[in-house]
């Protein structure tokens, strides 16, 4: 992957496709994270070919894709249902597929990553919150799940104890009783396991949180206590990258949107481009505006529906 670019970023300004919200700003002359011209395809099975004869072809799911988060804000990626935004969260977190082919650059922090420095940093740096709760291990309980591999000795007990204590803070604070620590991930409702894969991202105060559909199945509460949690947290300095199909969701806590369509970023832009249609530049973006609740439910004309675009796998498909 190659170097980023040595000229400093000023604010308030527009590159690397993207617009900046008032906030916005490069700590050390760039972006928290910045992804570029990343396309990821799966290898799979010909599903047009006659079962026995099927070749191998490659799918694109995302294409040429370009999207950067700044320290101290809430970028949030909006798209419909299986139209790749799990997959970038797995490409920033440098977890690939076997069958995986992956094309890009990604910077963290100014620097360079390729996928071994990505894993590095996994839970050291940057955090998940993962869309499903299959992801929490049926085998180990959740308090040392979430607690985590601390090593041996003196050293290891006292990272043990701090984390231990934070883990209870923010349990109590997502009304989580301490008796939960001892059961297994079996034994947890739906909002109560969405709470434990938040906590596990919160625990151990990373840079940067990918939060990948963080609020299904938590109440209206909990959901708004969770977003202002992130909120708090790119207001402390940290970065937010939250993945969401709600764009009225993503309104209330971002900065910033970038917007899903065919497999890429079609527009990233401030959330006060919302105010109007004509604040925005491509015409999904206007499309979605058009769409949402409070609006009319028309498009403009000569623009999609909101629903037009190629289609891609759900995220899981299209593997051997």
């Amino acid at each position: 992957m190659s170097s980023i670019a040595d000229a400093r970023h000023h604010d308030a300004e527009f590159h690397h496709h993207h617009a900046h919200a008032a906030t916005s700003h490069h700590g050390g002359g760039h972006h928290l994270l910045t992804v570029e011209h990343l396309s990821v395809s799966f290898e799979m099975y010909d599903a047009q070919a006659p079962f026995f004869r099927a070749g191998r072809v490659l799918l694109p799911v995302l294409r040429d894709l370009t999207v950067s988060v700044h320290a101290g804000e809430v970028l949030a990626v909006v798209g419909a249902s299986g139209s790749g935004k799990s997959v970038l969260a797995n490409a920033i977190m440098g977890q690939f597929e076997p069958n995986a082919l992956v094309e890009g650059n990604i910077w963290f922090d100014g620097e360079a990553m390729d996928a071994a420095r990505l894993a590095e940093l996994r839970g050291r740096g940057i955090a998940l919150v993962p869309q499903s709760v299959a992801n929490l291990d049926p085998l180990m309980r959740v308090g040392d799940q979430i607690v985590g591999p601390t090593g041996r000795g003196a050293g290891g007990r006292a990272v043990a104890e701090h984390r231990r204590a934070r883990m209870r803070e923010l349990m109590g604070a997502y009304g989580l009783d301490v008796a939960v620590e001892r059961l297994y991930p079996h034994e947890l409702s739906g909002g109560m396991a969405r709470r434990v894969l938040l906590i596990s991202a919160l625990v151990d105060e990373p840079w940067l949180i990918i939060a990948d559909e963080p609020t299904p199945g938590l109440d209206l509460d909990l959901a708004v206590h969770a977003l202002d949690d992130l909120r708090a947290f790119a207001d402390g300095g940290g970065g937010v990258m939250l993945i969401t199909h709600d764009i009225e969701l993503a309104l209330r806590v971002a900065d910033r949107v970038a917007v899903f369509h065919e497999g890429t970023v079609a527009e990233e832009t401030p959330c006060a481009s919302f105010a109007s249609p004509e604040l925005l530049t491509h015409p999904f973006t206007r499309a979605l505006w058009h769409a949402l609740p409070d609006r009319d439910f028309t498009p403009a004309e000569g623009e999609p529906f909101v629903g037009d675009g190629a289609s891609v796998p759900a995220e899981g498909e299209g593997r051997p």
